[in-house]
C-alpha cells in the first residue's frame, strides 16, 4: 500500500470511526431523554394532563388528529386507542425510530411543526406537547397548524412554563439563578404564557386557557433537575462546584423523603373558524 493509499485509508477509518461514536452519542443521548420522558409519563398528574389534552379535542371517531412532537409516541398510541386515526410528527430520527418499536401499529411522520405533511383542511385535531419551547417562530407553526385544520377543527397546546419552575431547596436564590438560567437557554421559555395570544393571532376561535401544576416527589425525578443543571453550567451561569453541591442536597432530600419540584403546565385549546381555514388555503 502507498503513502497515499495508507493516508487514505486512515482518514477514511478516522472518519468511519467518528461517525460509528456519533451515532453512539445520539443514541445514549435519546436514551437518556427517554428514561426522564419515561418516569415523568408515568405519574398520575402527566397522565390526568394527557386526558385532558384528548378531551379538549373533541375527538371524532375516525378522524385525523396529529400529534405534533410526538417523541416516543405515547400519546399516538393511547389517541389511536381513543378510535382516531392518530398520526405523530417529529423530526428527530431517533426519537421515531423508538417510537416506531414501541407502537408498530401507528403511524409516524418526520417533519417539523412549520411544515407539515398534510393538505390543507386534512386534518381534524392537532396536537402539541412540550414543543413550542423548542420553536424560533411559533407563529408559524400556528399558521401551519391553522392550514391543515378542517373548519370546526380543535387545536391544544400543551406545554410548561419554564421560568416558573419550583423546586424546594435550602438555597433559593441558587435555585432561582439554576431555573431562570436554563429557561433563557431555550429559544421559548415562556411559551406556555404566550399560547393564548399565538392562538389568537393565528385566527383561531374559542381560545381557552387552564394551568396545571404537575407536583413530583419521586427520587426518580432526580433526573430532570440534572438534565436541568448541565446545560446551565455549560453556559457558565453557575459553577460546576456549585451545581454539584446543589445537586447533592436534593438527592439527600430524596433519600430522606423531602424531594420537591411543581412544575405548572398551560393547556390552551381553539378551534379554526371557517374563514380562518378559508384564508390559510387562499395563501397556501
Amino acid at each position: 500500500m502507498s503513502t497515499y493509499q495508507e493516508a487514505h485509508h486512515d482518514a477514511h477509518h478516522k472518519v468511519h470511526h467518528e461517525a460509528v461514536e456519533e451515532h453512539r452519542d445520539t443514541h445514549r443521548d435519546t436514551e437518556a431523554l427517554l428514561a426522564v420522558l419515561d418516569a415523568a409519563d408515568r405519574m398520575p398528574s402527566a397522565t390526568r394532563l394527557r386526558d385532558r389534552s384528548y378531551e379538549l379535542l373533541s375527538l371524532v371517531p375516525g378522524s385525523t388528529v396529529v400529534d405534533v412532537g410526538c417523541g416516543a409516541g405515547r400519546a399516538v398510541g393511547e389517541l389511536a386507542g381513543r378510535g382516531v386515526r392518530a398520526v405523530g410528527v417529529d423530526p428527530g430520527r431517533s426519537m421515531l425510530a423508538a417510537a416506531r418499536e414501541r407502537w408498530p401499529e401507528a403511524e409516524f411522520r418526520e417533519a417539523g411543526a412549520e411544515e407539515l405533511p398534510f393538505a390543507d383542511g386534512s386534518v381534524r385535531g392537532y396536537r402539541a406537547d412540550k414543543v413550542f419551547h423548542l420553536l424560533r417562530e411559533p407563529g408559524r407553526a400556528v399558521a401551519e397548524a391553522r392550514r391543515v385544520l378542517c373548519p370546526g377543527g380543535r387545536i391544544v397546546l400543551v406545554g410548561q412554563d419554564w421560568d416558573a419552575i419550583m423546586i424546594d431547596s435550602s438555597d433559593a436564590a441558587l435555585t432561582r439563578t439554576i431555573v431562570h438560567a436554563r429557561a433563557d437557554i431555550l429559544d421559548m421559555p415562556r411559551a406556555g404564557r404566550q399560547y393564548r395570544g399565538l392562538l389568537l393571532t393565528g385566527g383561531f376561535d374559542d381560545v381557552t386557557v387552564e394551568v396545571h401544576t404537575s407536583v413530583f416527589t419521586d427520587p426518580a425525578m432526580l433526573s430532570l433537575l440534572e438534565r436541568l443543571v448541565d446545560p446551565v453550567c455549560a453556559a457558565g451561569a453557575v459553577g460546576r462546584d456549585q451545581a454539584d453541591e446543589w445537586l447533592a442536597e436534593q438527592r439527600r432530600r430524596a433519600e430522606s423523603g423531602r424531594f420537591l419540584v411543581a412544575i405548572p403546565f398551560f393547556v390552551a385549546s381553539a378551534s379554526a373558524s371557517a374563514s380562518a381555514s378559508a384564508s390559510a388555503s387562499a395563501s397556501a
